[in-house]
């Protein structure tokens, strides 16, 4: 489980650490930086993928995800005594990234790229990362620290150089996750791919989910719910068909959903209460659709260490929400579950749930912090120095 989320200068995240627990979820107002944590959480999980750099360009770039306010901001400046005005930088320009886990904590500076006649001048570079054991963050836990092109592991009391060549584009997860020279690289590496991410899936006519589809065994429910006629059936064959069904019931009292299958090919029916035949995929609401994907997701008979999902509330009727927030509670019992929402009725429903830990955001001076967070309350982090 991730006990602390740290990201510095992305965005309007100038310096932020967000406490964890099993079950989360994250709210406030339009603005306040909801989808900034969501995306620097996303972040994260590509440089295991080996593709953050590529994921900032398509952002805009390295100089547009930093933060653009002054690298620091008085107490005049808060009060409004004085106008917000650039300070006389001290720190190199960098974004940071880093969060702490039950087993292995992680954290990555990029900064700006050494002045070269390369077209690709304009990519940040990757100059720092370390892995350490549990979440303390202390130098005896270390056990990866990669300095620029350097990277070495713990031997003992000691250290190992396994490369001096790491380039500057690519994390260590790419370069130096080995089963016997770097493990601890290797095994964080796998679980941060397992980790799951949901907010573009597809309700639209064209929608995949709204087609039939070459139906196998689907535990892990595509991005875009492509496969969601398979992933239900995945459920029913293998998973908790019960709880399916009892999740169908609860959001539309009296429906029930089947899997048809022509061809090989696997489609959705869903039966309510009053109709003589039942309705296809193609003819169910946006929210409908929507709510069949979400238990596809939160039902999955290989549920995740981490599931994130960026407003499941979108095209939702309000009167979906607490059912909604009791299939993301059940959820919270197999995996750490973390929820963006901006639906007051979802977000309530949820904060009525034992152990949720709510973390409303809120904006001062472009900064985005966490209300009620103040200093002294802050989990403790670190960023080690270049």
């Amino acid at each position: 489980m991730l006990h602390k989320l740290a990201i510095a200068n992305y965005r309007s995240l100038r310096d932020l650490v967000v406490p964890l627990a099993q079950l989360n979820v994250i709210s406030g107002a339009n603005g306040c930086g909801k989808s900034s944590l969501y995306r620097a959480l996303r972040l994260i999980a590509e440089s295991a993928a080996g593709r953050l750099i590529g994921s900032l360009a398509l952002e805009g770039g390295f100089a547009s995800t930093l933060w653009a306010g002054p690298e620091n901001i008085s107490s005049a400046m808060r009060r409004g005594d004085v106008p917000i005005q650039a300070t006389v930088r001290k720190a190199a320009v960098s974004l940071k990234l880093g969060f702490a886990g039950d087993d292995f904590s992680y954290a990555i500076d990029l900064g700006l790229p050494t002045p070269s006649l390369s077209l690709f001048a304009a990519d940040p570079e990757i100059k720092r990362e370390q892995i350490w054991a549990g979440s303390a963050q202390r130098e005896v836990t270390l056990l990866m620290d990669r300095r620029n092109a350097v990277a070495k592991t713990r031997l003992g009391r000691s250290w190992q150089i396994i490369s001096q060549h790491v380039p500057t584009y690519d994390s260590i997860f790419s370069q130096c996750a080995d089963p016997v020279n770097a493990p601890e690289v290797l095994q964080l590496r796998e679980a941060m791919r397992r980790w799951r991410f949901y907010d573009h899936l597809r309700t639209d006519a064209s929608a995949p989910a709204r087609q039939a589809q070459i139906g196998t065994y689907t535990p892990i429910l595509a991005n875009d719910g492509g496969d969601l006629a398979a992933a239900l059936q995945t459920i029913i064959e293998i998973g908790d068909a019960a709880a399916l069904m009892a999740a169908v019931d609860d959001a539309f009292p009296g429906a029930r959903i089947e899997i048809a299958v022509n061809d090989g090919r696997f489609s959705v029916l869903m039966w309510q209460r009053g109709l003589l035949r039942p309705l296809a995929a193609r003819e169910l609401s946006d929210g409908t659709l929507r709510y069949l994907l979400l238990i596809a997701a939160l039902l999955s008979p290989r549920p995740p260490e981490l599931l994130v999902l960026n407003e499941p509330e979108t095209s939702l009727h309000p009167d979906l929400l607490p059912a909604l927030a009791r299939l993301i509670s059940a959820a919270a019992a197999h995996s750490q579950v973390i929820v963006v929402s901006h639906a007051s009725r979802l977000v309530a429903a949820l904060e009525r749930e034992a152990d949720c830990n709510s973390i409303i955001l809120q904006k001062d001076c472009g900064e985005t912090s966490v209300l009620g967070l103040h200093d002294l309350d802050k989990p403790v982090w670190s960023w080690s120095n270049r």
